[in-house]
């Protein structure tokens, strides 16, 4: 394969395009398992083929965010050394299903997830959960913010919209741990709309909620899936800030391993994903951000959405792949 000649950030234009290639292959091997009610193998056929995709790439790729500890995931494990060692050192987060349960129940907004950054760029997140507030751009920044209520958040990005709160649609995961936050936008006034999974997603959706609807993301979801936001918000503009919600001992003494002091820091979202950023995502399953895998006689196609912090270009990509691709050659 011919080097790619690297610009001044040290990413690549050429690892654009590169990089769907990554989220396309993790999409489609998933998709061989929409339906059939078996999260671990969906999971870890997606973590095979995003696997194979970036040793193909010519670059210095450590997995920062992945699928955990090198004894806890032969495969995409933090720390792994990818590509064909030659080219930009980069640091790599990865999501190979975002979404296991709703690939393997066949629901919407499934997605196959990946970040390259700068050597140094991305937050080293443990797999613990992240308390998280996400807004689109355009807005003061600060407007928002961790340590505000739900009500004064809403009735503040209420105000800056010039719209009553009732108009304001919060995304929240739908979990028992949220039963006060959700009671708290819903005595505000505002509306909410609930996930069952995907929060990634969620944050995203607030960068256009003309089209999706969403106005602001807020509540308890994992920390990994936070840092592939934020890298997503950096590429397409917005504010989100994330503060480490440990909800045992095993989570604090997992914060303290990999060498986070301060266990009560609020990150923004350039604490998150800083420098330049590359972010794609491919849908699995349909959904409100990407339509999903299809397979046909001819060939498979997928739909693509990469974005890039630098220019902040988004580009959507949809691609018919030739037959071989629904055997599972690339």
């Amino acid at each position: 394969m011919a080097k790619q000649k690297a610009d001044e950030t040290g990413l690549s234009r050429m690892l654009t395009l590169e990089i769907a290639r990554v989220t396309e292959a993790a999409a489609v091997a998933a998709a061989k398992l929409r339906g059939r009610g078996d999260e671990k193998a969906a999971d870890q056929t997606a973590v095979d083929a995003m696997r194979q995709e970036l040793n193909r790439l010519p670059i210095q790729g450590r997995i920062v965010i992945g699928e955990g500890e090198r004894d806890e995931a032969p495969m995409l494990f933090i720390g792994e050394e990818v590509g064909l060692g030659e080219g930009p050192e980069i640091d790599i987060a990865v999501d190979p299903l975002e979404g296991t349960t709703i690939c393997a129940k066949a629901e919407p907004n499934a997605l196959a997830v990946v970040a390259f950054a700068e050597k140094g760029s991305l937050l080293h997140a443990p797999d613990i959960y992240m308390d998280k507030i996400a807004i689109g751009p355009g807005y003061e920044e600060g407007l928002v913010d961790l340590d505000a209520s739900p009500a004064d958040n809403l009735n503040a990005l209420a105000r800056a919209k010039g719209v009553d709160v009732s108009e304001i649609t919060a995304c929240i995961l739908d979990r028992p741990r949220h039963a006060k936050l959700i009671e708290s936008v819903r005595e505000s006034g505002a509306a909410i709309r609930l996930i069952g999974d995907g929060d990634i997603a969620g944050v995203i959706h607030t960068s256009n909620s003309g089209e999706t609807g969403i106005d602001i993301y807020m509540g308890i979801g994992g920390a990994p899936e936070g840092v592939l936001a934020a890298a997503a918000l950096r590429c397409i503009g917005g504010q989100m800030q994330g503060r480490l919600h440990p909800m045992n001992d095993q989570h604090r003494a997992r914060v303290a391993e990999i060498g986070i002091e301060d266990i009560d820091r609020k990150y923004t979202m350039e604490d998150m994903a800083s420098g330049d950023v590359l972010f794609a995502a491919t849908g699995v399953t349909s959904g409100s951000m990407l339509q999903g895998v299809k397979f046909g006689h001819h060939g498979v196609q997928t739909e693509t959405v990469v974005m890039r912090a630098k220019t902040q270009t988004v580009r959507w990509i949809r691609t018919t792949h030739g037959a071989a691709k629904a055997s599972g050659v690339s």
